[in-house]
């Protein structure tokens, strides 16, 4: 059996408890850095229990696998009204219609193609999409993003549209268990995020820090840490995905 009710509860609480001490440590502002619950290959059930425990952010990776829970829990309005959805893995440009459609937020634009998809795709009457650019910061061949130089081009065509809306830029740097140099990894993001801040002053994102190195994001200026498997424990390693 997964884990119990209490354990997800408590690590979503201990969690918040060690961001809001890095908030403090870091003279950041209060409460002003959000836990983004990465919520994949976990059922709906957990994220209920998420929810219950105060989680309002939830991050999945699968379009597919996220529609079924989307689904489950929307229609469960009543209990959980004020879930929101963060599409946060690599997109494949058949994927962006479900994307516009059903998530309100998308972490991993990484290029033309998927702003004007995203645009085109959203539906009316659904408040904006709210957008990260994604960079990449190490320049890993494996990993989804864009240099700086294209990041700035790629802001420029998201202000463009008039159902998106930009709210900032994320990063998964490559691991390294050093302090240091986490926060020296983050800090051109950080730099590149002040310097738009100026031309976009609707940008208050940076979706920076996962389990390992949130403490340097946090203290590098990230407003969104992104974790899994701290707040439901190990995913589950059957094949049953939703």
């Amino acid at each position: 059996m997964g884990m119990s009710i209490n354990n997800i509860a408590s690590n979503y609480q201990q969690l918040l408890a060690s961001i809001r001490e890095q908030e403090l440590l870091n003279q950041r502002d209060p409460g002003s850095v959000t836990l983004l619950a990465v919520s994949k290959t976990h059922d709906a059930a957990k994220l209920r229990e998420a929810w219950a425990a105060g989680a309002r952010d939830f991050g999945e990776n699968y379009v597919q696998e996220a529609l079924g829970k989307i689904a489950v829990l929307s229609a469960a309005q009543t209990t959980t009204p004020d879930m929101t959805w963060h599409f946060i893995g690599p997109i494949q440009s058949n994927k962006t219609r479900d994307i516009a459609a059903h998530f309100h937020w998308v972490h991993s634009v990484d290029r033309h193609k998927i702003i004007q998809r995203l645009q085109e795709q959203r539906p009316a009457g659904l408040p904006l999409l709210n957008v990260c650019v994604q960079i990449n910061l190490s320049n890993e061949d494996t990993k989804s993003g864009v240099d700086l130089q294209q990041a700035r081009e790629l802001c420029a065509a998201v202000v463009q549209m008039d159902k998106l809306c930009l709210r900032g830029l994320m990063a998964i740097p490559a691991p390294c268990a050093d302090h240091q140099q986490q926060r020296a990894a983050f800090r051109p993001l950080a730099e590149l995020f002040r310097e738009l801040q100026a031309l976009y002053p609707q940008m208050d994102t940076l979706s920076m820090g996962m389990s390992d190195d949130y403490a340097a994001a946090i203290a590098e200026g990230s407003t969104m840490i992104r974790i899994g498997t701290g707040i439901f424990g190990k995913r589950e390693t059957s094949g049953e995905h939703l």
